[in-house]
């Protein structure tokens, strides 16, 4: 597993999703409401529309197509359309820098 540097925490809004692309695939990451930071596959698995751009509310990302929901801390599709989860990754801050593991 490699470690690799997504941006800085100060970037991401408190409940709020960036897009971040490695590697030929693209990832959200999220910032809760804790300053906690998750990653997930970037593309909704219903229509595969980026997550990043949709609403972030508590731990809960809604795709902005067709409004499916997911649980970023574990991937869980909550809402339909979407009923595949989503590819969850670790990440954690380090000195004010997030970092995902990929691979």
């Amino acid at each position: 597993m490699t470690w690799i540097t997504a941006g800085k925490l100060e970037d991401i809004e408190q409940e709020g999703a960036i897009r971040f692309d490695h590697g030929g695939r693209t990832y959200a990451i999220y910032r809760g409401p804790d300053d906690s930071v998750y990653c997930t596959a970037g593309l909704c698995t219903h229509e595969a529309i980026h997550l990043a751009d949709g609403l972030v509310i508590d731990f809960e990302v809604e795709c902005p197509k067709h409004s499916g929901a997911f649980d970023y801390r574990t991937g869980e599709a909550l809402r339909l359309p979407a009923c595949e989860n989503l590819k969850t990754y670790p990440a954690e801050v380090v000195d004010g820098e997030v970092r995902v593991a990929l691979g």
